[in-house]
């Protein structure tokens, strides 16, 4: 228990000091106990009207706590009409009495926007994501979004499905679905789980908008201020953004050519007793990595050992291309302790927004109880006509089309890659997926070779915005080969690899210059 004193210039004899106690073990947080302290002396008259608050940092010190925890405090005394800040003037008490209407020529102060957001949205200013999506054009070459093919988007069928379901589903197109998803829906999901060995009726199904809402919610049901996620290292930046922005300290564990690995993973399970695991253990994101499959009983040994859930993201795991992937972590769970996302995002368009979640029953329960209080259910339309679309067979032919278009962009990148080779770089295959994670030359210098890249009209991924610590990754960016159509790949890398090369030209000869020293 700490007590903190104040003494304010502007106070009388009879009061002269402000106490304020703080008790580290109670269930309040302390910025309200501290604003409920303030409150009594307000209502009792210790503080009297006009009295000046301390000022955040020199009342922080004394208590012994963040200012950002003074700063809470007083905002929800400001909240309540107790008390109001004044630029230059500092915090003052109000009178507790009904005020006068302004005048309707009064001056009215801009609203004060970035004093009421949350901490963790002020801390959360990474734009990755949408200026991914900013980064399309017809003078542009993208290989940064994970963005499907637009070419191959099936368009006429679609079109066709929802032209009958206008005719045949009338007003219940528009009609409200269950929280959980319409079931049709659900059920023609089993069944494509079932293609991934995984075992899971309709009722074991949640329908998402999209796998990056499955994250949050998961984030909102299991992570505290100050708990521990285990991510991979890299790993996909949006999670690491909203893992962070639910106050999580998020750890990265190495990977390598068999993915996470687990003799790494299990000292830091001990050490730091994490919440969960996030894991894209099939054709990974940055890395196009897949988890072998011993790692992957090893993976699940040392969850069930911790009594730990996994959490497992699956976007790519159908988009295959040399091999079928061994099974899902899902899949091999025998104890029910992985929960399991996926998305239409990727095999289809992103604009769908439709993905889906199996769980144990406890787990969908709170998913769904989420879904209803942050936008009820997934848009009826999309549901209906990706029910129709699944079932008439038009998804299963659509995804084995894919799998022959993205393998062809694929060797087109590693060809190209290959022809304009650069000293120094260097590449993986992936088996599926998206994506190749490329190794640059050592004395490169990142934001260098993102102006020389922009300047040809090509843009990429930095490799440090998959890393939590950012400070990693930046001998590395990631290159989408499936958005960019083929004939484009090959000048695309072409530049990119141009770009590389005068990067690490110029770069050497600025370190001559520094190396080098006059003779006298």
């Amino acid at each position: 228990m700490i007590i903190g004193w104040y003494q304010s210039a502007n106070f009388n004899k009879k009061s002269d000091l402000m106490r304020i106690t703080v008790n580290r073990n109670a269930d309040t947080p302390i910025y309200l106990q501290i604003k409920n302290q303030l409150r009594d002396m307000i209502f009792s008259g210790v503080l009297p009207v006009d009295f000046l608050l301390p000022p955040e940092r020199s009342l922080a010190r004394e208590l012994g706590v963040n200012r950002s925890t003074v700063i809470k405090a007083y905002q929800e005394l400001k909240a309540d009409g107790l008390a109001d800040s004044h630029v230059g003037k500092g915090t003052v008490v109000l009178p507790q009495t009904a005020r006068v209407p302004a005048a309707p020529d009064r001056y009215i102060n801009p609203l004060p926007w970035y004093q009421l957001f949350t901490e963790s949205i002020m801390a959360s200013h990474d734009t990755i994501i949408s200026d991914i999506m900013a980064r399309t054009g017809r003078d542009v070459i993208s290989f940064a979004g994970g963005i499907p093919a637009p070419s191959l988007y099936p368009v006429a069928v679609l079109e066709e499905i929802q032209a009958e379901l206008f005719r045949t589903a009338g007003q219940e197109l528009f009609l409200h679905s269950p929280v959980e998803g319409c079931y049709p829906l659900r059920e023609s999901i089993g069944q494509l789980l079932r293609q991934r060995q995984i075992v899971a009726a309709a009722k074991d199904i949640v329908v998402l908008s999209g796998s990056q809402q499955g994250l949050d919610f998961a984030a909102r049901i299991f992570i505290r201020p100050g708990d521990t996620v285990i991510v991979e290292e890299p790993t996909f930046f949006g999670a690491i953004q909203i893992f962070r922005s639910a106050g999580a300290r998020v750890i990265g564990v190495p990977i390598d050519k068999d993915g996470l690995r687990t003799d790494v993973l299990e000292a830091l399970l001990v050490r730091h007793k994490p919440k969960f695991i996030y894991t894209l253990p099939t054709f990974q994101n940055p890395s196009g990595i897949s988890l072998s499959l011993q790692r992957r009983y090893e993976l699940l040994d040392l969850a069930y050992q911790h009594q730990l859930p996994i959490l497992e993201d699956d976007p790519y795991g159908e988009l295959y291309y040399d091999t079928t992937p061994v099974p899902s972590l899902k899949a091999l769970d025998r104890h029910g302790y992985v929960i399991y996302l996926s998305t239409f995002s990727k095999a289809l368009f992103l604009g769908l927004r439709v993905g889906w979640v199996t769980a144990p029953p406890q787990v969908l329960t709170k998913f769904a109880h989420l879904k209803q209080m942050t936008d009820l259910h997934v848009n009826t339309p999309a549901q209906l006509l990706l029910d129709a679309f699944i079932r008439r067979g038009h998804y299963e032919r659509h995804v084995a089309r894919l799998r022959q278009e993205y393998a062809g962009r694929r060797n087109a990148m590693l060809k190209a890659l290959d022809k304009y080779k650069v000293p120094g770089i260097g590449w993986n295959k992936p088996a599926g997926g998206y994506y190749i994670w490329c190794r640059l030359p050592d004395n490169i210098v990142r934001h260098k070779l993102v102006a020389n890249a922009a300047k040809r009209g090509v843009v990429f991924l930095p490799g440090e915005a998959f890393y939590p610590d950012g400070t990693q990754g930046d001998t590395h960016i990631r290159l989408n080969y499936t958005f960019t159509e083929p004939e484009q790949i090959d000048n695309g890398i072409k530049y990119l690899l141009q770009a590389v090369k005068e990067t690490a030209c110029a770069n050497y000869e600025e370190e001559c210059q520094h190396t080098l020293k006059p003779l006298v």
